[in-house]
This record gives C-alpha cells, structure tokens and sequence, in this order.
C-alpha cells in the first residue's frame, strides 16, 4: 500500500484541507499508517496532477487561502480497485524495542524497564485517544446499533484494531515490567 491510498481512503469522509486531513491521519489512521505533513502535502499534490483528487481555493480573511481536497470519480474508481486487490503480504513489525529487550540479558536492567516504562505510559495515551475517537462515533448508541446505522464503518473497523493493538502493547509492557521486577527488583 502506498500513501497514495491512505489519503484516498481519508477524502472518502468529504472535502477537507490538508491541515484537517493531517489532524485525520494523527488520530484515525495513527494506528495503521504513518505519515508526516510534509509526506502528506507532497502526496496532495501528486494526487491533484493525477486527477485523482480536485483541489480548490477557499479565500479567508485574515489568514492565508487554504486549499481544500475533494475525492474525483476517477480517485474513487482508483480506490475501489485497490481495495478489491489481494492483499501482497501481510505486514511485518520493525520495534527497536523489540531488539533491544532481546539483547537485555546482557546489560543493565534499569534501562530495559525505562524503556518499557516509556512504551507502557505511550500505549496507554494512544488507547486513551482511540478510546475518545470510538465514543464519539458511537455517540451514545451501541456498537451493533452503530455498525446497524452508520453510513461508513471502515474507520470504525480500523479505530477497533487501533484499541486492540494498543490494549495488547498495554499488556505485553505490564508483563515485561513484572519480569524485570521479580528478576532484578529495584533497590
């Protein structure tokens, strides 16, 4: 995938700046796809010579023109092509940490657990955030009755493996932690 994709998928909610659609990419697409602003803007742009996205110039006052996106039919028929495509391979997790609690055994503990403190106090904060997200698009109904309901549940179906993934960093860095406490206690 490419973030060619991830923006396309982004416009399927409506028109938007490349501001909103980076404050999009920090909070629904966090989980899964990472990208700066800059990446952002430059894919924009590319996206607009392609045709695949309209851009258009909405004039302020006091601040500067903002430009806003909207998705093109050609964008959408791109879109719905590239989500009928298999998928190439499933993704593969790179985590410094990961390499770092395998050579542990060797070193100091202190800054293993820092580090596993850090990602803990990290991981909590992002479910936090998701877990606003899944509340406001819930906005009091059930989740069958969202689901039953709402006119997109893609981003409700990625937002829940935002959660999952995050409660599952939450637990792995408890364990870890409880390892390093009964291995090497602090003094």
């Amino acid at each position: 995938m490419s973030l060619k994709h991830a923006v396309l998928a982004a416009l399927l909610e409506g028109e938007a700046s490349g501001y909103e659609l980076s404050k999009v990419f920090d909070v629904s697409f966090a989980n899964f796809w990472a990208s700066t602003p800059q990446q952002l803007y430059r894919e924009l742009e590319r996206l607009a010579q392609e045709g695949l996205i309209a851009a258009r110039v909405v004039q302020q006052e006091r601040r500067p023109n903002k430009r806003m996106f909207t998705l093109t039919e050609e964008g959408r028929r791109e879109l719905r092509s590239f989500a009928a495509e298999p998928v190439r391979r499933p993704a593969a997790m790179r985590d410094e940490l990961m390499i770092k609690i395998q050579a542990m055994d060797d070193t100091d503990p202190a800054p293993t657990r820092a580090l596993a403190e850090e990602r803990l106090s990290w991981a909590r904060g992002k479910l936090a955030r998701y877990e606003r997200v899944r509340e406001r698009l819930l906005a009091g109904r059930s989740e069958e009755q969202y689901l039953r309901e709402a006119e997109r549940v893609g981003p409700y179906l990625t937002l829940l493996a935002g959660i999952a993934y995050e409660r599952d960093n939450v637990r792995w860095c408890e364990r870890v932690l409880a390892v390093l406490r009964e291995r090497a206690p602090l003094s």
